[in-house]
């Protein structure tokens, strides 16, 4: 399986996958955005809908069984896990080799 293509990951849609560590349907993953983005990601209805088809297709997210019959609801995949896990690490790696340099600037 080849996660690379998928690196990196807009804001959006790596605050979707983490949204969805816990199964959520579309409202609920819109405000599980904004709180986890500390409401500086906020993703409307039609956005998140296209974003949902979007990673159903590439098997980042799959839906699941629920007891609402009305709203679809949605779980990250082993794939998606993955491919979140990449871009922590790549974001991680950035983040430290950018405070290794501040922190050398800062003397």
């Amino acid at each position: 399986m080849d996660i690379n293509k998928y690196s990196p990951l807009t804001e959006t849609t790596y605050y979707i996958l983490l949204s969805l560590i816990e199964p959520s349907h579309g409202y609920v993953m819109m405000q599980k955005v904004e709180q986890l983005s500390d409401h500086k990601v906020k993703i409307a209805a039609g956005t998140m809908y296209g974003a949902i088809e979007n990673l159903v297709k590439h098997r980042l997210i799959k839906s699941v069984q629920s007891d609402d019959k009305r709203r679809k609801t949605y779980v990250i995949t082993e794939k998606g896990i993955e491919v979140l896990k990449q871009d922590y690490k790549r974001m991680s790696h950035m983040i430290h080799i950018t405070d290794n340099l501040f922190s050398k600037t800062d003397k």
